[in-house]
C-alpha cells in the first residue's frame, strides 16, 4: 500500500484539512511536514466545525497519531493553546497520539514581534504575512541559531543558545529603533512552557521508520499551496518553507522512497490570500459572488479571500513540481447556478502566448489571462456521492479540466462535510 502525501496545487485554501481528515481513516499516521500555525484547516464532522492550524488533521480521529515533523515550525503556546482548544470540543489529545519531532524549530515571541514590525515598515511593499513568526523562525533555523524542542530539556545549553540568539536579534531591534530583549524572560517563558511541550517530543524519523517498515499506511499533510512554495512559488509573496511534496520527506526524516501517491488538493475556482500577483482573479460581481458562496475567509487570518475563475496553467504548473498523480476537486459545488465559467487557459505577455507562469516579479504582475468558456449548470451539486448525481454539464467541466492540467481527478469534494465525497481512485491502493 502507498504512503500519501497531500499537498495544495494553487495558493493555498483548497480545502485540504476536510480531504486529509476523510483519507485519515485509511491511515495509521498523519504527518505534518512544514510550515506553522500559519496554515489553517476546518474540519466539518457531524455538523461540528474544528479550525486546526498546527495540529495535523488526524488528531480528531481516534486512534490515529499525528506527527508535527522536524519541517515544520513550532510556537509551543500556540500548540498548548490548540491542544486544549480540541480538548475543550470533546477531542483526546495525549502524548500517545501526538507526537513532536525533538529537532523542530521553536517560534518564540521575538520572531512574532519582528514579523509585525518588519511587516509595518514595509507599507505598500508588505508580502501578506500572517505576523505570526513563521519567516523569522525559519530565518534563525537556516543561520544555525534557532532554539529547538529538544533543547528544552537543558537549561544551561538553553541559556547558551538564548544568548547566541539574541546576539543576533537585538542588534536587529536596535536598528529598528525597538526595545531590546532581555535574556532571563525569555528564559524564564521557556522554562515555563517546556513541561506542556515536552511529553510530546519524539525522535520522529526513528518512530516512522517503524511504522513504515510494519507495512502501516502514513498521510503526510502540507500546509499552504504550491505557488506559496519559498522556490516554485510567486517569490517574493510566497511563504519561508517548501510547500512542495518533495518536502515530505525531508520534513518527516524519511527518505524519498517513503512518498508514494502524490495528491492535488484543487479548488474549482481559485482563490488567495495577501498580496501578490493573481492573474484570474475577479475584482466584479461574479468575484463577490464566489467569495460569499465558498465562505472564502482565512481560517487563521480572518482575511477575506481574493476569488477569480480556475486557472489551469498554474495547476498544470504544480502537477508537474510535484509529481502529482490526481488531484481532489473541492468546492464544486460553490459553482452552482452559473450561466457560465471560464477557465484560464494561458496567458499573453507583450503578444507572446505563453504555457506556464513566468519566475520574473514584475512579468507575473503584467500577464493577462487567456480563457476558455464553458457552459455551467443551475442543479445543484452540494452533497453528490456519485458521478450519477452531477449534472452533465458539471462533468463536462470537470473532464475539460483533466485535459487542461493533464492529471485525473481522484477525490471529488461536494461539501465541507467529510462524506460528500466522490472516490473515483484511492490513493493508498497503489
Amino acid at each position: 500500500m502507498a504512503n500519501v502525501v497531500v499537498v495544495g496545487s494553487q495558493w493555498g485554501d483548497e480545502g485540504k484539512g476536510k480531504i486529509v481528515d476523510w483519507l485519515s481513516e485509511r491511515a495509521d499516521v498523519v504527518v505534518r511536514f512544514q510550515g506553522g500555525h500559519n496554515a489553517g484547516h476546518t474540519l466539518v464532522i457531524d455538523g461540528v466545525t474544528y479550525k486546526l492550524s498546527l495540529l495535523p488533521s488526524g488528531i480528531v480521529r481516534p486512534g490515529k497519531v499525528s506527527v508535527i515533523g522536524n519541517g515544520v515550525v513550532v510556537d509551543p503556546w500556540a500548540l498548548v493553546k490548540e491542544i486544549d482548544s480540541i480538548r475543550d470540543q470533546g477531542v483526546e489529545v495525549t502524548p500517545d497520539c501526538l507526537r513532536l519531532s525533538e529537532n523542530a524549530t521553536l517560534i518564540l515571541p521575538l520572531h512574532r514581534n519582528l514579523d509585525q514590525a518588519r511587516e509595518k515598515a514595509a507599507g505598500r511593499g508588505k508580502i501578506g504575512t500572517t505576523g505570526r513568526g513563521i519567516g523569522p523562525a525559519y530565518e534563525d533555523k537556516t543561520a544555525r541559531r534557532a532554539i529547538r524542542v529538544g533543547d528544552l530539556h537543558d537549561k544551561d545549553l538553553l541559556a547558551q543558545k538564548i544568548d547566541r540568539l539574541l546576539f543576533h536579534h537585538n542588534a536587529l531591534l536596535r536598528g529598528m529603533n525597538m526595545e531590546e530583549i532581555e535574556a532571563e524572560s525569555l528564559m524564564a517563558e521557556l522554562i515555563e512552557i517546556a513541561p506542556k511541550v515536552l511529553p510530546f517530543a519524539a525522535t520522529v524519523w526513528q518512530e516512522l521508520d517503524s511504522v513504515r517498515r510494519q507495512g502501516k499506511r502514513i498521510l503526510f499533510e502540507g500546509a499552504q499551496g504550491t505557488m506559496l512554495d519559498i522556490d516554485h512559488g510567486t517569490y517574493p509573496y510566497v511563504t519561508s518553507s517548501n510547500t512542495v511534496a518533495g518536502q515530505a520527506a525531508v520534513g518527516s526524516g524519511q527518505g524519498p522512497s517513503a512518498v508514494g501517491f502524490v495528491l492535488g488538493i484543487t479548488k474549482a475556482y481559485t482563490t488567495r490570500v495577501g498580496e501578490g500577483p493573481f492573474p484570474s482573479e475577479l475584482t466584479d460581481e461574479t468575484g463577490e459572488q464566489l467569495a460569499q458562496r465558498g465562505h472564502e475567509v482565512g481560517t487563521v487570518t480572518g482575511r477575506a479571500r481574493r476569488c477569480g475563475w480556475f486557472d489551469a496553467v498554474l495547476v498544470r504548473q504544480a502537477i508537474k513540481v510535484n509529481g502529482i498523480h490526481g488531484i481532489a476537486l473541492t468546492k464544486l459545488d460553490v459553482l452552482d447556478g452559473q450561466d457560465t465559467l471560464k477557465v484560464c487557459t494561458g496567458y499573453r505577455l507583450d503578444g507572446e502566448i505563453l504555457d506556464h507562469l513566468p519566475a520574473s516579479q514584475v512579468d507575473q504582475a503584467r500577464v493577462e489571462p487567456i480563457y476558455e468558456e464553458l457552459e455551467g449548470w443551475h442543479e445543484s451539486t452540494q452533497g453528490c456521492r456519485s458521478w450519477a448525481e452531477l449534472p452533465a454539464t458539471c462533468v463536462k467541466y470537470v473532464r475539460r479540466i483533466e485535459e487542461l492540467i493533464e492529471a485525473p481527478v481522484a477525490l471529488l469534494s461536494t461539501s465541507p462535510e467529510r462524506d460528500d465525497t466522490i472516490l473515483v481512485h484511492d490513493p493508498f491502493a497503489d
